[in-house]
């Protein structure tokens, strides 16, 4: 299965396994809640989608990767100890608490969360020595003497022995205790991720058209040659920042990243292309609403690449001004959720600025307390962040204006709330109009046929688009999707003829 429909068998497998009867027992004794094993090849998101799971399940995450621990480590050090039996005093040999099972109590001391996830990465890539108390953990959930505290799933995740010649099978009486689950590269589910995760609009318009280039592991004379999800993204990240720093990302640069002579080569290329199309283009102008004639006769007479590209250089816009838009609806949620508590403290007698203040207090403990549970995505930090400067704005007014009483403030906050609603409007406002200079673009220069298909269908990948343009007052996009829903019957139904 991808890497979604495991994602989401993990949240499923929570909800089961955490769920309690009237009396507070789990429905599934801990001991028949089988651990789960990710089985795939490296670098297609086994180990991210634990922390998006734990942040959006709001429970706790250990993460640890075997192959970093000795024997010692995982199951604890001896100790003599004392013992009685039978009336007669005896020297027993035991162990120390595994650092694994006390880095579990820590998670639970520091952020409350009595229940969460434990993951083991390369499980079976572990030494020789360790193996027998690797499979002691997934048979019986103890690590030496210990056991793993009750609420907690076990995750753990490997790579199949043609990536990894330190793979060791398991045996059957151990693949018998777990659930076993085999993860493969899949292009649309990670296109997903990379729309929502604002990846770099060359490497995800470089990736539609080479789609067999997404994932590669190949076996060569010279070594391993491959090119994997993980660094994609990681490239991603570096074209982003070189732009801004005005750095040059060649061929040398992204083989660092894209381990494949071929494939890195061929994506250097199309990086050049890539610039030199926006430029040529004048993409910047087009979302001013200035079409050049010429430049419209070009790109419909331009090949199916070249017009893909500058389909990506679109889609790019249009995306960027919808994620602001989408960004700054969720950071007026959070500083409306702020108001509304410095709503319900107001009294007639209270100062409005100790309230904002009180609030504000409140807001950072959160804040933090999130963070340092691995509760709080970046996105949602930069809410908070948001949130508390603006009430740390409307104070420093407040304090200007001493002669203003609680009732005063209150309506002069709701004033400054409104205002900030108008940028987010005016926002949403420029995100629209990026989509309408993009169909303006589009229906000028003829592309209006697979084209257009194929903007549309890039438009509704994007998740956090979806919703946004639900509500979008451009009637085309409208128009075009509704054709397209039309195609899409029609092809299925001659498929079934």
């Amino acid at each position: 299965m991808n890497i979604k429909r495991a994602k989401q068998e993990i949240k499923d497998t929570i909800e089961t396994y955490f769920l309690k009867d009237e009396w507070g027992e789990y429905v599934i004794p801990s001991i028949r809640q089988r651990p789960i094993l990710l089985l795939g090849s490296p670098g297609i998101g086994k180990t991210q989608i634990m922390e998006q799971i734990a942040r959006e399940c709001q429970i706790g995450l250990v993460s640890y990767t075997i192959t970093h621990h000795t024997r010692q480590s995982a199951i604890g050090l001896p100790f003599i100890s004392k013992k009685e039996y039978a009336g007669k005093e005896y020297a027993v040999t035991e162990y120390t608490m595994s650092e694994i099972v006390a880095s579990i109590y820590e998670k639970m001391e520091q952020t409350g969360l009595k229940e969460g996830i434990l993951f083991i990465d390369e499980i079976n890539c572990v030494s020789e020595t360790l193996a027998p108390a690797m499979l002691q953990f997934l048979q019986c959930k103890t690590f030496g003497n210990h056991e793993i505290p009750g609420g907690w799933l076990i995750v753990a995740a490997g790579n199949p022995p043609e990536y990894n010649k330190s793979v060791r099978e398991f045996d059957v009486v151990t693949m018998d205790r777990i659930r076993k689950i085999e993860v493969e590269a899949d292009f649309s589910v990670w296109k997903e991720y990379a729309y929502e995760h604002h990846l770099h609009p060359a490497v995800i318009s470089y990736l539609n058209t080479k789609k067999q280039y997404f994932y590669q592991m190949e076996t060569t004379v010279d070594g391993r040659s491959f090119a994997t999800p993980r660094g994609w993204e990681d490239l991603s990240t570096l074209l982003a920042i070189s732009e801004k720093t005005e750095k040059i990302v060649d061929r040398e640069v992204v083989l660092q990243y894209i381990q494949h002579q071929k494939i890195a080569k061929d994506f250097a290329n199309y990086l050049e292309l890539f610039y030199k199309y926006r430029t040529d283009y004048q993409i910047e102008e087009i979302f001013k609403g200035n079409l050049n004639e010429q430049l419209m006769k070009k790109v419909a007479h331009a090949s199916f690449d070249e017009r893909l590209s500058v389909l990506g250089l679109l889609l790019s816009k249009v995306n960027e001004g919808i994620q602001n838009a989408v960004k700054k609806e969720r950071e007026m949620e959070k500083l409306q959720g702020f108001l509304l508590q410095y709503k319900e403290k107001m009294t007639t007698e209270d100062s409005a600025v100790g309230i904002l203040e009180q609030v504000i207090e409140k807001a950072k403990e959160e804040k933090e307390w999130k963070k340092g549970a691995g509760l709080l995505s970046r996105e949602e930090e930069a809410c908070y962040l948001n949130g508390i400067d603006c009430l740390e704005v409307y104070i420093q007014k407040l304090k200007m204006d001493t002669s203003l009483n609680p009732l005063e403030s209150f309506e002069q906050i709701k004033s400054w709330f409104g205002e900030e609603n108008e940028t987010y409007l005016n926002v949403q406002r420029s995100a629209e109009k990026r989509l309408t200079y993009a169909f303006d673009f589009l229906e000028a220069a003829g592309l209006t046929g697979q084209e257009m298909v194929i903007f549309i269908t890039e438009l509704a990948s994007n998740s956090g688009n979806v919703e946004f343009l639900k509500e979008c007052e451009e009637e085309r996009y409208f128009q075009y999707n509704k054709e397209l829903l039309f195609l899409q019957k029609r092809e299925k139904i001659l498929e079934k003829l």
